[in-house]
């Protein structure tokens, strides 16, 4: 995927100063870089002259060409794509197993991203995306996502699928700086997954890492996820800290990841491999390594997700927002793109104006902060019944019609 690039931009000459550690790295994937025309260049060397180092890019205007036509509030599904390595895994009686497969699902999201160096829509304030989620042994999933903050800019989310005792929880707080050579989004926030036939064992809490668009000031781009991730289960005492590794320019692998699970002070085993390729993971107590997740194998056996069409959908709605501009990029149309986006962001500000005037503030529809997290407004099911995903659907949908 999350994942979650929130800033990403390119061209130009190299700046005076600039460390070897910036240089593009080497042995990237096609599908992971970028690399833009003259016209882009000269719009991004534009851009660029006005950045100054360390700037926070929350209030950058992006060019839409590094758009990739979706919202973030829909990107997040990404990690709900392969459930299949989650389902179940409160029917396993060891901790340490339990833990591992929430690894897995945490980890199988990364790999899922557009071709080369993009940035999702950047979500406005009450902007929300839902979905549905059929899957083969007909148990259903459910998804919504709601921006509940513009500065600082934070979307929530909440996944449920009752039949299958899942539940996560969580929000993003992405920050984005300039750097010289690269543009860093440190992903605030957290997922929170329950496993809703273990009470016992309370919320695997799990951290992002955070993301780099290298050789911005060439005229190609390379995305990259780095620095550490943790994941833990309080009531356990299991925990793990997750590595992603950016490579160097002589040393290193690209996508690497490595990492330790302990429970308690006790070591579990290991993670390694690469987020883009196969993960692995070895086990401290047998020896033996297993296959977490296997991106050529598994990869593109994704969960599909069901979303009513454009027509159906509320104004505030991810894809009914974004439609024209979403139209625009999809047939290249960069002109179209920009005024569709701004026409989006000038609606925006007027709104946030009027609040401004009128002394009052933005109410989120579905989700309340409670204890520092944002949360659903919903009592969350906790048995897997006919009922509890009706009331799910009947909450996310209300008197609309729901996706089939």
């Amino acid at each position: 995927m999350m994942g979650f690039l929130s800033s990403a931009v390119g061209a130009g000459k190299r700046p005076r100063g600039a460390s070897v550690g910036e240089e593009m790295p080497e042995d990237t994937e096609p599908d992971d870089t970028s690399i833009l025309d003259e016209d882009e260049g000269s719009i991004i060397s534009s851009l660029i002259s006005q950045l100054r180092v360390g700037m926070d890019l929350s209030r950058v205007t992006f060019p839409t060409f590094v758009l990739e036509p979706r919202s973030m509030l829909e990107r997040i599904t990404d990690f709900m794509a392969h459930p299949d390595l989650i389902f179940g895994a409160e029917e396993v009686d060891d901790p340490e197993e339990r833990f591992i497969r929430v690894l897995q699902y945490y980890l199988a999201g990364w790999h899922i991203k557009p071709k080369g160096v993009k940035k999702p829509y950047n979500p406005i304030l009450g902007e929300f995306f839902r979905c549905k989620y059929q899957y083969p042994d007909g148990t259903k999933g459910f998804y919504i996502a709601e921006q509940v903050s513009h500065h600082p800019p934070i979307s929530a989310f909440f996944y449920i699928s009752p039949m299958n005792k899942l539940c996560i929880v969580g929000e993003l707080r992405p920050k984005s700086r300039f750097l010289g050579n690269s543009v860093s989004t440190v992903m605030e926030g957290e997922n929170r997954v329950y496993l809703l036939g273990r009470p016992e064992d309370g919320p695997y809490v799990i951290s992002m890492p955070n993301m780099y668009a290298r050789g911005i000031l060439f005229g190609k781009m390379v995305i990259e996820l780095g620095d550490t991730c943790t994941a833990k289960c309080e009531k356990s005492g299991i925990t793990a800290d997750i590595e992603f590794k950016t490579k160097g320019f002589f040393s290193g692998v690209y996508n690497g990841i490595g990492g330790r699970v302990r429970h308690g002070q006790t070591d579990v085993g290991e993670i390694g491999g690469r987020w883009s390729h196969v993960m692995d993971f070895k086990s401290t107590k047998s020896n033996q390594k297993r296959v977490l997740f296997d991106v050529a194998k598994d990869g593109a056996k994704l969960a599909t997700k069901s979303v009513v069409s454009e027509d159906q959908q509320e104004p505030n709605e991810s894809r009914k927002l974004w439609m024209s501009l979403t139209e625009a990029i999809i047939n290249k149309d960069m002109e179209g793109a920009t005024t569709s986006k701004t026409a989006v962001e000038e609606a925006q500000r007027e709104h946030r104006r009027k609040l401004e005037e009128n002394g009052e503030k933005h109410v989120p529809r579905f989700f309340e902060e409670k204890n520092g997290g944002w949360v659903p407004k919903l009592e969350i099911p906790t048995q897997p019944t006919q009922e509890a995903v009706d009331m799910v659907e009947r909450w996310i949908w209300g008197t609309s019609t729901p996706p089939p």
